[in-house]
């Protein structure tokens, strides 16, 4: 059984025991977050319809919150002698899916 999740503006497709990083969330390592299911499947059955997926429920485990790779911007203006450089660092919170319930 697995299930396609919302997590802030991605979307990931997660089972029982999965560890996937997902958009940083207002939780403590260790606590109990419920992802919001956007497609929930369940062998050869599919469930999309609104109505049964709002009966649907993903938990999770806080692991751990984590930085993704660093992303090196610059800009550049030929002649101007414009030029800047900056680099970002997207956090993650790093969960473990503990159950689905449809």
């Amino acid at each position: 059984m697995y299930a396609i999740v919302r997590s802030g503006s991605r979307q990931h497709k997660v089972a029982v025991g999965d560890v996937v990083n997902i958009d940083l969330v207002d939780a403590a390592v260790g606590d109990s977050v419920e992802l919001a299911p956007v497609l929930l499947v369940d062998g050869d059955v599919v469930t999309s319809d609104m109505g049964k997926l709002g009966k649907a429920k993903v938990s999770a485990e806080v692991l751990a919150e984590t930085k993704g790779p660093k992303i090196h911007i610059l800009k550049y203006k030929n002649k101007t002698g414009y030029k800047k450089r900056q680099g970002h660092r997207q956090r993650y919170t790093q969960v473990k899916v503990t159950a689905i319930e449809s």
